[in-house]
């Protein structure tokens, strides 16, 4: 008689279970949920980027969370760093490539197509992993403002706003509580509502700071630009003294403090709509 063996289907990405399930795709998945949050929004006319840093220990600096791509795009990771590393710099020779050929920038639908391509590739070859590390990826281009996230299965989703990472369920709420006002906004505003969504995913005895938290901004007439340590607390002081829109997140949904360094996403929720007909996640 057959006895199924715990976990005998988990041992390599080309293994499939009864049920159909690729459990080392779920395994990055849950991995990249444990990172610091990010929460990325887009208006009309720009597409901004708010994150987490977190720094290993009282003796290092904290862990830059949003990455340069070109002018035009940057990107906000969830996961493991160095293969977000890696992902970044393939981006930004695509980019590199097509100013090259075309002399002119490459699109951002374009670009996290070749992203979802090179993903998908370690996610059905024998002795490889999936990348364990998710992206929000926000760009500015001929069709205005963009925010796209990546996973893991290598999917990839267009959406109107988006928040991935530990404890990023609060922000998620508060996003789509105000879906329909992101897009009439002015700039100051969409930026105040990105902090109150990424504030919200912090225990209720936590802060931003200018030491933990990150900003990236781009759109029309406006290249991607990085807003760090004292650069962010103008923008910091717009919310200072506002009561938060939820109570403290649950401890269940993933103590920021008790989490690894390396990070990670979550998967999507309705306020995005799919850049592919199926998914993998379950």
């Amino acid at each position: 008689m057959f006895v199924a063996v715990p976990n005998q289907y988990d041992n390599d990405v080309t293994i499939w279970s009864p049920q159909g399930r690729i459990h080392q795709l779920e395994y990055a998945m849950e991995a990249v949920k444990q990172g610091s949050a990010a929460v990325g929004i887009k208006s009309r006319s720009h597409a901004i980027l708010v994150a987490l840093k977190r720094a290993p220990s009282e003796l290092s600096a904290h862990q830059k969370k949003i990455l340069p791509i070109d002018n035009h795009v940057g990107v906000a990771i969830a996961g493991l760093t160095a293969d977000a590393r890696l992902l970044c710099n393939f981006m930004r020779s695509e980019c590199l490539d097509s100013r090259w050929a075309y002399n002119k920038p490459l699109p951002i639908s374009r670009l996290v197509s070749v992203v979802g391509n090179k993903s998908q590739i370690p996610t059905q070859r024998y002795g490889r992993r999936p990348f364990g590390v998710g992206l929000l990826i926000a760009g500015y281009d001929s069709a205005g403002p963009h925010i796209y996230q990546t996973c893991p299965s290598a999917n990839y989703y267009d959406c109107k706003a988006m928040a991935i990472g530990a404890r990023s369920q609060s922000a998620r709420t508060y996003l789509e509580k105000f879906l329909d006002q992101f897009l009439d906004c002015s700039l100051e505003e969409l930026v105040k509502h990105g902090l109150r969504a990424l504030r919200d995913t912090l225990p209720q005895e936590v802060n931003l700071t200018t030491k933990n938290c990150s900003l990236g901004i781009v759109g029309k007439d406006m290249q991607f630009t990085i807003y760090d340590d004292d650069k962010v607390s103008s923008y910091l002081a717009l919310i200072e003294g506002e009561e938060r829109s939820t109570a403290a997140p649950d401890a269940d949904d993933g103590d920021a403090a008790a989490q690894p360094m390396e990070e990670g996403m979550q998967a999507p929720i309705p306020v995005s709509a799919p850049g592919d007909d199926e998914s993998m996640e379950s």
